[in-house]
């Protein structure tokens, strides 16, 4: 009998039968289902991804997703399991300006909390002459707020300002829950962004320099002294404190920390001067993008270099600073870098710790400002970002206005950034519209080499003459029987080589 069973055996039958068992009625695919189209296969082979592809795909690994509950009902849920929202309530103090100004920052705010990893559940703010020194917000909107609240079930509350160390406490303290400021949600943002050694470190300088004003002791223990005749305190033997509290203690490490991360970033910040030097001495004029956060500056350098960094729809998505070497149309050697995105009231501390980094901006020969044409307030973008090239003494820089997003932003703003701007030009990095003039605008406000010359170069200088195409500008050029006729501009060192074959 079981020989007999044996013999009507059939393994292609057994599997035929199974075939349909990978999908059940209600949608679920089993992982042992069959792979993809072969066609589909293929064409993944062949797609060569970008490194921006490849830190986007990273990042969009663990993205965080709302509603999740932390019980399993089915084992297949450990493999997908993604972080919780943090549910945020915000609040705003409107000091100054219109209507208008306040509600886009608050939706900025938004915009930020949401880059962070979180929900916002409400918002709220208020016009005042100033923030209330106690509680930022007032006595009466402290109640309301934690009303809200326990209303909404919120874990955290974001101020849109810098709050004080005592301001900070009194909402934590009257709220119940977590209390952050406009300052530390940049910081987190950029501690979630950042690649490079020297990012993360400049980041961390920022934290710890942040952090250090706004330490508090947990505990009594831990944030008092006891030492000598305590009293009634309860002290005495085996009470008395090691004579340095526990603040006291962690501001040293704090401050240890600082020092450390300094001396780290000089010598970082020598590796980039001598790249930087490398390229003055070869004469290499650079272009800077610089311009606000999510305005599309990483966008605009893969248009204009194909540099393939990391592009995504979300504030300060790159941090790490990107140099890309680049010709111009006639052939003339150029870099454009990337830098770090600005935003409105950007965190002092911040600036101080990417200066090293904001340098490629102030010692750049063109600065390429990106303006987001479809935000409810470019004007605001430009004069922001212009505050901190001030501030970083790159005022002085000639600059180029990019108006970007043109295929989704209103042609009368358009209109009206262009005319304010005369300078300027109108970009759309996702489509390519516009791209050409923008390059030749840039083109022509590149240095020009400032020394004329006329030489006969004999043919076995071919090596001079790839100099000139690569470094100066030629206006003419003759192939004759006792060399190559050229005239046109070249730097100093170029045009001294040239100076033995002048004619």
């Amino acid at each position: 009998m079981t020989n007999a069973r044996a013999a009507e055996f059939s393994l292609a039958d057994e599997l035929e039968e199974t075939r349909d068992w990978d999908e059940t009625e209600d949608g679920f695919v089993s992982g042992y289902a069959d792979g993809p189209d072969p066609e589909d296969d293929q064409h993944d082979r062949d797609w060569d991804p970008t490194t921006g592809a490849m830190e986007l795909a990273e990042r969009h690994q663990l993205r965080r997703v709302a509603s999740l509950r932390t019980e399993l009902e089915d084992i297949t849920e450990v493999e997908y399991r993604q972080l919780r929202l943090e549910r945020v309530v915000l609040a705003g103090v409107w000091t100054s300006g219109t209507v208008e100004d306040a509600e886009n920052s608050m939706a900025e705010l938004a915009l930020l909390a949401e880059t962070a990893g979180s929900e916002v559940l409400e918002a709220i703010y208020q016009r005042r002459q100033s923030p209330d020194p106690a509680t930022y917000i007032g006595r009466g909107k402290t109640e309301a707020l934690g009303e809200i609240v326990r209303a909404t079930g919120a874990d955290t509350v974001i101020c849109d300002g810098e709050l004080a160390p005592g301001q900070l406490r009194n909402l934590e303290d009257r709220l119940k829950v977590k209390v952050v400021d406009r300052t530390a949600l940049i910081l987190d943002i950029f501690a979630q962004h950042a690649k490079s050694r020297e990012g993360q470190a400049q980041v961390e300088l920022a934290q710890l320099s942040y952090m250090k004003q706004r330490l508090r002791g947990w505990g009594g223990n831990l944030s008092r002294q006891a030492g000598g005749r305590v009293g009634a305190d309860g002290g005495g033997i085996g009470g008395r404190g090691p004579g340095e509290t526990k603040i006291e203690t962690d501001r040293r490490r704090i401050n240890d920390k600082i020092a450390k991360l300094r001396r780290d970033l000089k010598a970082m910040k020598g590796t980039r001067e001598t790249k930087r030097a490398d390229r003055g001495r070869h004469q290499i004029p650079s272009v800077a993008i610089a311009g606000y956060t999510n305005a599309g500056k990483s966008s605009l350098l893969n248009r204009l270099t194909g540099a393939g960094v990391l592009v995504e729809d979300s504030l300060f998505a790159t941090l790490d600073p990107t140099t890309r070497r680049t010709t111009t149309s006639d052939g003339r050697i150029y870099t454009m870098s990337d830098t770090v995105g600005f935003v409105r009231h950007l965190p002092h501390q911040l600036v101080e710790a990417f200066r090293s980094t904001l340098e490629e901006v102030a010692q750049a020969d063109l600065i390429v400002h990106v303006v987001d044409g479809s935000h409810p307030d470019p004007e605001g973008q430009l004069s922001a970002v212009r505050e901190v090239l001030a501030e970083i003494d790159a005022g002085e820089v000639p600059e180029l206005v990019v108006v970007n997003k043109a295929d989704a932003a209103d042609p009368l703003v358009l209109a009206r950034i262009t005319r304010g701007e005369p300078h300027s030009v109108v970009v759309s990095a996702r489509t390519g519209e516009g791209i050409t003039d923008a390059l030749a605008m840039i083109e022509g406000e590149l240095p020009h080499p400032d020394v004329e010359f006329a030489a006969l170069l004999p043919y076995e200088r071919g090596d001079l003459l790839d100099q000139l195409h690569r470094h100066g500008e030629i206006e003419s050029l003759d192939h004759t029987a006792d060399g190559t006729r050229v005239s046109g501009r070249a730097n100093h060192a170029l045009a001294g080589e040239l100076a033995a074959y002048a004619v």
